[in-house]
């Protein structure tokens, strides 16, 4: 055997071997975030089929989940029972606030009517949360704790027991 060739190959496969060591274990929903440990980004929004804007400020002292969705995303229809459940159940101790991602507000409301709804969705007109955020596709959850700071990122579609531990991590009740 060619020990050059072989120096090559191990050159290349070495460092790939060592990210996918170092990943095991790792959940690939939960991902890395500058906005972790970090102050959530502001906002104030109206909410879809009219209402008093909301803003992220007037929720300071109660944990906060910020989910991004979209009516034409799947996942999101996937998850969208795990999270009405879950705020009816964390209710009032913390609140869930729905982000629509580059939707029509129409779909929206229609959409709540048919599915429920337990928490605001607001409208994100010009997506300018959306990129304050990073979201790079829908959906996306914010898990705040009550000083306004993210505490985790969790990206794909909610289950009720992640949601539940991802509550408690950003000081939610048990």
């Amino acid at each position: 055997m060619n020990r050059k060739v072989l120096l090559a190959g191990l050159v290349v496969v070495l460092p790939l071997l060592a990210v996918l060591v170092l990943n095991l274990g790792r959940d690939p929903h939960v991902l890395r975030s500058p906005l972790v440990g970090q102050a959530a980004p502001p906002f104030d929004l109206l909410p879809a089929g009219g209402g008093a804007p909301m803003s992220l400020a007037s929720l300071r002292g109660k944990p906060v989940v910020l989910n991004f969705w979209a009516t034409w995303c799947m996942p999101c229809l996937e998850e969208h029972a795990a999270l009405v459940a879950g705020a009816r159940r964390y209710a009032p101790s913390v609140q869930f606030l729905g982000i629509v991602y580059e939707d029509e507000e129409a779909k929206v409301t229609s959409f709540l009517k048919s599915r429920g709804a337990a928490y605001p969705s607001l409208m994100d007109e010009g997506g300018q949360t959306a990129i304050a955020y990073g979201v790079g596709g829908v959906p996306e959850t914010y898990f705040i704790d009550p000083t306004g700071k993210v505490v985790s990122k969790w990206s794909g579609p909610l289950d009720p027991d992640a949601l539940a531990s991802l509550v408690r991590q950003a000081g939610g009740p048990s």
